[in-house]
């Protein structure tokens, strides 16, 4: 140990210690989630242009509505629907080419030569659908909203109409609320669609469609012969739909069926179903292989 000119020890390093430093300064997470969306614009592109649609539909339907006198609250309770059912969708279809992409074009042999783990990679890319989609839903969504409830104002006022009515009626706070927990419900309960999604992703070499909806199918039709049931569609029916059901006071909903009153949320109910539990424990496992095949896993 060598003592330098201005009289302070230095001690000596140690790699293994400087490698952990450094990648805990460089927040190899945050910046592979802000990859995803570098690399995958359409992530957020997607329901931009939805939105466009949705906002000049939603505009006409609330002049059409002022004309004629009716309520225009209508406009406003759908508007978000169409963004939400869009980010889903993209979901979908980004965790399906999340890590069988990288291995078509032969970009992982890049970003394995980065020091991030495969964990980091693939609990990344799960963050997309689980995390980063319902929080573009919910931004666009509120933003929608706020946009047509000012561009709404000066059409009520044209047609004779007051629009306090309509700022009172629209519960624009509680409604966030309400958006903001549909999200984390819808976000949790399809966990398991976007773990199975991603662990197809990673082990398939051609057709990952194929592979990630041939496999359910075939069980069902095996279940349909040997036992003359459909169990198994209806586990996958309840997967698809029954979020609604679990996560609601059903009895508690409007004339119109709208869902925009805090006490229509049923959040003991959701999070004491079975069905969420195994769900996440599905993802939990379907992730864990996904880290797993990507590890081993060479470019197609």
């Amino acid at each position: 140990m060598s003592t330098p000119s201005n009289g302070v020890r230095e001690l000596p390093m140690d790699p293994q210690n400087i490698v952990p430093a450094a990648m805990a300064e460089t927040q190899p997470m945050y910046w592979s989630v802000r990859r995803e969306l570098w690399e995958n614009r359409f992530l957020y592109i997607a329901p931009l242009i939805v939105n466009a649609f949705v906002l000049f539909g939603s505009f006409i339907s609330v002049i059409t509505l002022a004309h004629k006198g009716a309520s225009v609250l209508k406009p406003f309770q759908m508007a978000p629907a169409p963004v939400m059912l869009t980010c889903f969708l993209v979901g979908i279809f980004y965790s399906l080419d999340a890590l069988y992409g990288e291995r078509r074009d032969r970009s992982i042999l890049f970003w394995k030569s980065l020091p991030v783990s495969d964990l980091t990679t693939v609990l990344s890319k799960a963050a997309i659908p689980l995390a980063v989609l319902p929080l573009i839903a919910l931004s666009i969504s509120v933003a929608t909203q706020y946009i047509l409830l000012l561009l709404s104002t000066p059409v009520l006022l044209g047609n004779g109409l007051s629009p306090a009515r309509l700022w009172a009626d629209l519960h624009f706070f509680e409604g966030l609320v309400v958006m903001f927990y549909g999200l984390a419900v819808h976000a949790l309960w399809f966990a398991p669609v976007y773990g199975w999604l991603l662990l197809i992703s990673a082990w398939a070499r051609r057709a990952p469609f194929l592979w990630a909806l041939l496999p359910l199918l075939a069980v069902a039709a095996v279940e349909r012969i040997v036992f003359n049931t459909w169990s198994f569609m209806t586990l996958l029916q309840y997967r698809v739909i029954g979020a609604m059901a679990t996560a609601f006071a059903r009895p508690k909903m409007g004339g119109d069926g709208s869902i925009d009153r805090l006490a229509q949320l049923a959040p003991v109910k959701f999070l004491s179903t079975p069905g969420l539990w195994a769900g996440l424990a599905f993802a939990a496992i379907s992730i864990a292989a996904a880290v797993r095949l990507r590890r081993y896993r060479e470019p197609i």
